[in-house]
């Protein structure tokens, strides 16, 4: 199966507003790398999405993406106290222990997508 290795997986996140979806995920600490014909690469560290210029409102708000973090209060904080709720109109949940033994707090974007920002409570 060593033909059949995976390399990566990146998930087509939607943007009803590209030019602001793309403010968005940059003020919440991820880096813009390229950016061409409606089409914008976002990472942090090996994480790593596509956002399009495309929304179709089902899709979006059907659409939640979970990213794996090491210090989930550092990141809830850092959202925070860039006033990104009040700023882009989204919704950000308090940081809340998980039955499925991690802790994390939902984020959702200008589209609609929810995001469940979390970190590992166990080895």
């Amino acid at each position: 199966m060593s033909d059949r290795r995976a390399i990566q997986l990146k998930a087509f996140v939607p943007a009803r507003d590209f030019a602001l979806s793309k403010q968005f995920y940059q003020d919440i600490g991820f880096d813009l790398g390229y950016d061409e014909g409606g089409l914008a690469h976002f990472s942090h560290g090996a994480c790593a999405f596509l956002l399009q210029d495309f929304y179709d409102k089902v899709f979006a708000e059907n659409l939640m993406l979970h990213l794996l973090v090491e210090d989930v209060d550092a990141w809830w904080s850092a959202i925070h106290d860039a006033d990104i709720e009040e700023r882009y109109a989204v919704g950000q949940s308090r940081v809340e222990l998980r039955p499925w033994k991690m802790r994390d707090f939902t984020l959702g974007d200008p589209s609609g997508v929810l995001w469940r920002i979390a970190e590992n409570t166990v080895g």
